[in-house]
């Protein structure tokens, strides 16, 4: 662990020597300075981040102390500081706490109270770095193995998503279900402006209409039965960040057309309430429909569509993008590895052939449930085909198809006409436009095969 560095100055030669021997037991490095230039003349020869906290005295002969802590927090804005003084001066401690000193203390002090003010100002420091450092990886960029690929066909939707997410454009996410619409979604929020607000999602699919408008909208106490108290919205929790609606072609047409109100005027009206409330939301949507088939069918707004649709990413199914089974499944068997604590580290030549040969309709959340199967089930390090369930269902679809019987050109046509006929209720002229042929050529062909007609 590394040992945090304390600065002290202060023109009492005594002072010095006691927090020196004091702050050293404790562990702590200590630098002493018995002047306020002194100490300026040090931040600035040295590195930002070779200093942790200064403790100062509020009256020295050479600089005001004031002067020095304005100083100081030019130089170290984030360097936290603790004056000390004596009791007639507590007015200019008091200064200093107005021009970002973190405390004071009044000499004489007892070592317990300087030693917990020093903890408490070095701890309270650690978690603003914390904080700091947080919010810059989340100003990064989703680094590419956060989101696992390997073929050229997704690096395109990757830097699509990129490209689009510093807009404030609303988004449509388009792919069949468990090709990872969240995930877009997430990247999309955690590469734009609004990254440090929040992201939050809700599948439209899974509620009913009340319950959906209640979550989105949010409602007042006594709204309805059971509104006992006021609820908030994701509307308005959302409020300055990101909100994923997935499977938004489930969404019925009056909610459809709240939501309207709220992507076109920026505000929104709780369930039971009478004030609007303002939201400025960036909406990313997804679903597994056609939409424009919804809307020409009338299950799904045109004007809401277009609102939505600004841009739209499609995302591509896994059984188009075979170079990231490989990939994604050494991502899943590590992730399940780890949680059951089981030593599986790969996959058989033979296993993952039968995995790039599989068309996974389910997608990668399919392929995920596969490899959970597979380390429950594995009994080696390399999961084999025998602990992925795919090869029976591959074992199905090749004994499916039977051989088809082999007939003669005469029969084939014989059979056709038959049916034809049957199927026009043996209305000839009718089953020769259908055939293609004329009403003679009809006639002389039933003759030829001896086709009955009923009276």
């Amino acid at each position: 662990m590394t040992q945090e560095r304390i600065l002290i100055c202060d023109d009492e030669e005594g002072i010095l020597i006691y927090l020196k021997k004091l702050l050293q037991t404790q562990g702590y490095l200590v630098e002493t300075f018995n002047a306020g230039s002194q100490l300026l003349r040090r931040l600035r020869e040295g590195d930002p981040g070779d200093a942790d906290l200064i403790l100062q005295d509020v009256r020295m002969p050479d600089l005001d102390g004031i002067s020095v802590l304005q100083e100081v927090k030019q130089l170290r804005p984030s360097l936290p500081v603790i004056i000390m003084t004596a009791f007639g001066t507590i007015d200019a401690a008091v200064e200093a706490i107005k021009l970002g000193a973190y405390d004071y203390v009044t000499k004489p002090f007892p070592k317990e109270k300087i030693l917990s003010v020093l903890k408490n100002a070095l701890e309270k420091e650690q978690l603003l770095q914390e904080n700091r450092a947080l919010k810059t990886e989340l100003g990064k960029p989703i680094l590419q193995d956060a989101i696992i690929f390997r073929s050229a066909v997704f690096q395109e939707t990757y830097d699509l998503t990129l490209q689009v997410a510093a807009s404030e454009a609303n988004i449509l996410v388009l792919g069949e279900s468990g090709t990872g619409k969240e995930l877009i979604a997430g990247a999309i929020h955690y590469n734009s402006p609004r990254r440090e607000r929040r992201f939050l999602s809700i599948n439209c699919a899974a509620l009913t209409e009340t319950l959906l408008e209640s979550q989105l909208f949010g409602h007042v106490r006594g709204a309805f039965t059971g509104a006992i108290t006021h609820q908030k919205g994701l509307l308005e929790e959302a409020d300055g960040g990101t909100l994923f609606m997935d499977e938004i072609g489930d969404m019925s047409l009056p909610i459809q057309a709240k939501l309207l109100r709220v992507i076109q005027e920026r505000d929104f009206i709780p369930v039971g309430a009478t004030r609007s409330k303002s939201a400025d939301i960036r909406f990313v949507a997804a679903t597994n429909k056609d939409l424009e088939e919804e809307v020409r069918a009338g299950r799904f707004r045109e004007d809401l569509y277009y609102r939505l649709n600004v841009i739209n990413i499609p995302l591509p199914p896994l059984r188009e993008r075979k170079d990231d089974i490989e990939p994604l499944a050494q991502h899943f068997l590590k992730k399940y590895s780890l949680k059951m604590k089981k030593e599986v580290t790969g996959v058989t030549p033979e296993a993952l052939q039968l995995l790039c040969g599989y068309d996974w309709p389910g997608n990668i959340r399919e392929l995920e449930n596969v490899m959970e199967r597979a380390v429950i089930l594995a009994r080696t390090p390399l999961v084999t085909p025998k602990e992925l369930p795919i090869w029976r269902r591959q074992q199905k679809v090749a004994a499916a198809p039977a051989e088809p019987q082999l007939v003669s050109l005469e029969n084939m046509e014989k059979v056709h006409i038959e049916r034809t006929l049957l199927g026009t209720g043996y209305h000839k002229s009718r089953s020769a436009e259908i055939l293609g042929i004329s009403r003679k050529t009809l006639d002389r062909k039933i003759a030829e095969y001896g086709i009955t007609i009923p009276a």
